[in-house]
């Protein structure tokens, strides 16, 4: 594999204007190949991303990472609604010029994969789930979801460490000391960094969450519509957006498989980097 020019964690910030929305951006990896666009989690921006993670797809394509309207970086409100916020992404696309990627949504970011590529779906080649589930899915019935998600730490304006662990990692020693050498990668980038979410991004995303719990017509029915080779992901144990999401988004997509790993929970990925690379490049480079 060549030589990256640009990383995680020295890829510049660039920024993209469209309908009115200054969009930050970073692009590295391979010149060559379909790109594979990065959605993030609820709050979260560009440096919430796994280093082990981007670097390891970007050995082997191009990979983008982006705050969506109102997020972190970008300028703008962020809206209240997962089709608004994936007719931005379709805005963002079109502002770099980009007409055909791969997607790795997680968690609200997921959501929003899926609704992207219904309403575009010559833009979207591939598509990874992690960490989320359908339309009118099954929400999560644990006792500290609410206030863990909620909390902000003032000095950082974001998840503090204590909420991060207990929501994304399994209660185990092992998945506890994966999530927090994930923290420390996820600390690396010290230069160019994005700002926190503010409270408007965090109060919209919450009304854009509650209002995807709505059944629309068949419940899943539309999952029957993403035709694009999908690969679920996640934990065994999210007490984010429970497993059995996963397994329903498996069900319904015609052309889904799904990996559970074991002992861990909403941010599997964090905790399995190199495997979700390998598993993830296998299934990017699929010819069917």
């Amino acid at each position: 594999e060549e030589t990256m020019t640009h990383t995680h964690v020295t890829a510049p910030t660039q920024y993209a204007e469209a309908n009115g929305i200054r969009f930050a951006y970073r692009r590295f990896g391979q010149e060559s190949g379909v790109p594979l666009l990065f959605m993030q989690h609820f709050r979260g921006g560009m440096d919430h991303w796994d280093p082990a993670v981007t670097d390891g797809f970007a050995g082997s394509r191009p990979v983008i990472l982006f705050d969506n309207a109102g997020v972190a970086g970008s300028s703008g409100n962020t809206p209240d609604t997962i089709e608004a916020m994936a007719d931005y992404a379709a805005d963002f696309l079109q502002a770099i010029r980009l007409s055909e990627v791969g997607l790795l949504g997680f968690s609200i970011g997921g959501c929003v994969a899926q609704t992207l590529t219904l309403r575009n779906p010559r833009l979207i080649r591939r598509i990874m789930l992690v960490g989320t589930g359908p339309r009118g899915g099954e929400p999560s019935t644990d006792p500290k979801y609410g206030e863990y998600a909620a909390s902000t730490d003032p000095n950082t304006g974001e998840s503090g460490l204590e909420a991060f662990l207990y929501l994304f990692f399994a209660p185990s020693e092992t998945s506890q000391a994966a999530g927090r050498a994930f923290w420390e990668r996820r600390h690396l980038r010290k230069a160019d960094v994005d700002p926190p979410s503010s409270p408007q991004t965090m109060a919209a995303q919450s009304a854009a969450i509650i209002e995807w719990r709505q059944v629309r017509g068949k419940r899943y029915g539309e999952l029957k519509a993403i035709k694009q080779p999908t690969l679920v992901v996640n934990g065994n144990r999210d007490v984010m957006i429970p497993t059995i999401n996963s397994f329903i988004l498996s069900q319904n997509i015609p052309n889904a498989q799904l990996i559970v790993y074991p002992d861990s929970g909403h941010g599997s990925h964090f905790q399995f980097p190199e495997l979700l690379v390998a598993h993830g490049r296998r299934f990017l480079d699929g010819t069917r």
